[in-house]
C-alpha cells in the first residue's frame, strides 16, 4: 500500500512510526513526513501474517474451513463463522432451523458488543484513560466466558455449522446471558460518563481526523466509520440475513466525521446491540439447532449408538466431507467493523475451489492518510484508534 521513497522537502522529517502495539509488528508501520509536529503525508506500509488463510481453504472441506475462520478476526470470530456458513448455506439452499438462527443472532450481537468493548478500552488508553480500559475488558471477560459456555472456547469458537450449530446449547445459556444484559447498560452509562462530556476527550477528539461522507464512499468505506461520516446502511437492516428483519433497532449515524462522531456511534451500537439481544433471548424458540439434511449437518450422537445408519453419515462427513453443488456465492453480513463478506465458488467436490474475503479493516485502512495529513503527531494514535482495524483482517 506504502509508496516508502517520501521526496522529503529540506523542511521536513521523514519518520517511521510505529509497530505501536505488539500484534502489529511485521504487519502495519506508518511512514509520515512531518513539518515540525505537523504530519504532511502518511503512508500505511502493510506487511504479511503469513496465515494464507484463502489458499489453505482450498485443501480442506468445507466444514474444516469453519475453524480458519475464526482467525480472520479475533475480535469476532463468530462473525466469520456465521458469513462463512451463510455463504455455504446459500450454495446448498439450505435453511437452519429458527433456533438456530435466533441463536446465531444473539451470539453475533453479544460479538459485536465485545470487540466494540475491546476497541474503546484500547482506544481510551492511547488517549490517556485508563480507567476505561479496565472497566471494557472487565465486561469482555463475561461474554468470553458465555462463548466458553456455549462452544467450550474462549476465542476460537468455531461454534457455527453448515446448517445450525455444532452443539445444543446448555440450559445455563439464556439465563447467564440474561443476568450480563441485566447490569450491562449500567456499565456502559459509566463509560459515557467517564469520556462523552470529558473536556480532554473531546479536545482529543472533536473536529481531529474529519472523514466527509464523499471520501467514505470513493474509499469504499463501511461500517461505523461510515455510519459517522453520514452514510446510513447497516446490511442488518439493509441487507437482512438469519432473521434481522424480525428485530426492532435503530441504526446510528452522525454528520461530523471526527473521530468523536466514531466514537458516538459505536457506543450508540452497543446500547443497540442490547436491544437485539434481549429480543432474541425472550423470544427464543424451542426445537432442534441442527437442519434435516443427512449427508451434510452431522447426526446426533446418541442416534449414532443406536442407528447404522447415523454411524455412516458421522464418519463420511468427517473423512469425506459433503460436496457442494457447482456455483459460486457472495454473502456479506455487517460484522463490527463494516461489510464482511465471503466469497465462495464451488467446482462440486467436497472442497471449495475459491474463498475471497473481503474484509472491512483492509478497505477502512486506506483512509488513514486522509484522516492524518495537516493534523498534529499526536492525533494519528486517535485517527489509527477510531477506524478500528484489526491485522488478521489486512493481510490474510
Amino acid at each position: 500500500m506504502a509508496e516508502l521513497a517520501i521526496p522529503a522537502s529540506s523542511r521536513s522529517l521523514v519518520l517511521n512510526m510505529g509497530p505501536q502495539h505488539p500484534s502489529t509488528h511485521g504487519v502495519l508501520r506508518l511512514v509520515l513526513e512531518l513539518d515540525g509536529e505537523t504530519i504532511l503525508s502518511a503512508k500505511p506500509d502493510i506487511g504479511y501474517l503469513h496465515t494464507g488463510i484463502e489458499k489453505t481453504c482450498e485443501e480442506k472441506t468445507y466444514h474444516q474451513v469453519i475453524t480458519l475462520t475464526d482467525r480472520i478476526d479475533y475480535l469476532c470470530p463468530l462473525t466469520n463463522n456465521l458469513c462463512y456458513v451463510l455463504a455455504v448455506e446459500k450454495l446448498l439452499g439450505l435453511a437452519p432451523p429458527l433456533r438456530a438462527q435466533q441463536t446465531r443472532v444473539l451470539l453475533n450481537e453479544l460479538s459485536r458488543i465485545a470487540s466494540h468493548l475491546v476497541w474503546l478500552g484500547t482506544h481510551a488508553i492511547d488517549i490517556g484513560a485508563m480507567s476505561v480500559f479496565l472497566y471494557c475488558f472487565r465486561e469482555r471477560e463475561e461474554i468470553l466466558k458465555i462463548f466458553e459456555l456455549v462452544s467450550g472456547q474462549r476465542m476460537m469458537t468455531s461454534y457455527f455449522r453448515v446448517g445450525g450449530l455444532a452443539l445444543e446449547p446448555p440450559p445455563e445459556f439464556l439465563p447467564r446471558v440474561k443476568h450480563f444484559m441485566g447490569y450491562f447498560p449500567d456499565r456502559l452509562r459509566e463509560y459515557e460518563s467517564l469520556l462523552t462530556r470529558n473536556p480532554i476527550w473531546k479536545r482529543r477528539t472533536v473536529g481531529v481526523g474529519i472523514l466527509t461522507k464523499e471520501d467514505a464512499l470513493d474509499f469504499a468505506v463501511t461500517g461505523p466509520t461510515a455510519r459517522a461520516s453520514g452514510i446510513d446502511y447497516d446490511l442488518r437492516r439493509d441487507e437482512p440475513y438469519s432473521g434481522y428483519e424480525n428485530y426492532k433497532f435503530d441504526v446510528p449515524v452522525r454528520t461530523e466525521g471526527d473521530v468523536y462522531a466514531r466514537y458516538l456511534v459505536r457506543i450508540e451500537e452497543l446500547h443497540q446491540s442490547v436491544r437485539i439481544v434481549n429480543q432474541a433471548a425472550e423470544n427464543m424458540p424451542d426445537g432442534p439447532v441442527r437442519a434435516k439434511a443427512p449427508g451434510i449437518v452431522l447426526p446426533d450422537r446418541e442416534k449414532m449408538k443406536t442407528e447404522m445408519e447415523s454411524l455412516i453419515y458421522h464418519f463420511k462427513i468427517v473423512t469425506e466431507g459433503f460436496r457442494v453443488p457447482p456455483g459460486e456465492v457472495y454473502q456479506a453480513i455487517e460484522s463490527p467493523r463494516g461489510e464482511m463478506g465471503y466469497y465462495v465458488v464451488s467446482d462440486g467436490t467436497a472442497h471449495p475451489y475459491r474463498v475471497k474475503v473481503r474484509s472491512p479493516s483492509f478497505s477502512n485502512l486506506h483512509v488513514l492518510p486522509r484522516l492524518a495529513e495537516g493534523r498534529l503527531l499526536s492525533d494519528m494514535i486517535a485517527c489509527i484508534g477510531s477506524i478500528d482495524i484489526v491485522l488478521g483482517e489486512i493481510d490474510r
